[in-house]
């Protein structure tokens, strides 16, 4: 008898030996602004967490530190190799489109850079917030793709284009996969319509210049899709050149922009907020 692998609209594999540096500098990048939207009154002491899709679990750690040891942290993942579970963090296999992980409801339920992936997303957005504790928060986040990454300088013309047209190889992967580009900006007006008060939106983007934590994303990720890169008609060299250009500190470009979307589940006799006709959350 064989059995079926999990799948995922993830097109980046979390056993690849590149996996680790993208974490890392994923985490780099974005841990502070999740951090400051995680904080009180969010995540509280003796809370219960749900971390969805926790990689190399930075957040998670900081949520079972926050909430101390009267609370609990379950950090799930569909390979959650870079995770270790200690004290009152709980590390579970797990694919978010199943439902949730024993342990619920929660009161904080964290998901970053995930549902843009899944094609499922609505559903699985509805389900998170089912699997919410009256009272509890929801915080996603996701990268806006829609607008390109800008480049803000090079050191030559040619190095701009090949920058364009590598990354718009990368997000054309992404959408094969199943990934929604623009679904960020969908994030907030989907909490209210489910009915989640409180809802306020963020976002951030910098500047990542060749050398930096940020650009080295690029180099990374371009490692981890060569395959797939090279299948859409790009050269060895095109992508040897890249690499390099990320490393270049002549070269910068804007960041994807960030966006950061929290909401939390109404109480026991508090009124929703209202549902706008002709929209559906499925």
């Amino acid at each position: 008898m064989t059995t079926t692998p999990v799948r995922t609209g993830y097109a980046f594999d979390n056993r690849s030996p590149e996996a680790e540096a993208q974490m890392r500098a994923l985490e780099a990048f974005l841990d502070p602004i999740t951090a400051d939207r995680l904080a009180a009154p969010v995540l509280t002491p003796g809370a219960r967490c749900w971390e969805v899709g926790a990689g190399g679990g930075s957040i998670a750690r900081l949520m079972a530190r926050a909430v101390g040891p009267t609370g609990l942290v379950v950090a799930t993942d569909i390979e959650p190799s870079h995770l270790v579970s200690e004290g009152n963090l709980v590390v579970r296999q797990h694919d978010v489109r199943t439902g949730a992980p024993e342990g619920g409801p929660f009161d904080v339920i964290h998901a970053r850079l995930v549902l843009l992936h899944l094609p499922e997303r609505r559903r699985v957005l509805a389900e998170l917030i089912n699997a919410l504790a009256p009272g509890g928060w929801l915080v996603v986040e996701e990268f806006d793709c829609t607008a390109g990454l800008r480049v803000l300088a090079a050191p030559t013309d040619d190095a701009a284009k090949l920058f364009q047209e590598v990354m718009e190889a990368t997000l054309g992967i992404l959408q094969d996969r199943g990934a929604d580009l623009a679904w960020a900006q969908d994030v907030h007006t989907e909490m209210v319509l489910a009915g989640l008060g409180d809802v306020d939106t963020i976002t951030h983007s910098q500047s990542w210049t060749g050398g930096s934590t940020g650009a080295s994303l690029h180099e990374t990720n371009s490692r981890q899709l060569e395959p797939r890169l090279l299948a859409t008609g790009l050269s060895p060299d095109q992508l040897h050149v890249f690499r390099e250009l990320a490393r270049d500190p002549a070269f910068a470009s804007l960041s994807y922009q960030f966006v950061s979307t929290r909401g939390r589940r109404p109480e026991p006799g508090r009124v929703p907020a209202p549902r706008r006709p002709g929209r559906s959350t499925s």
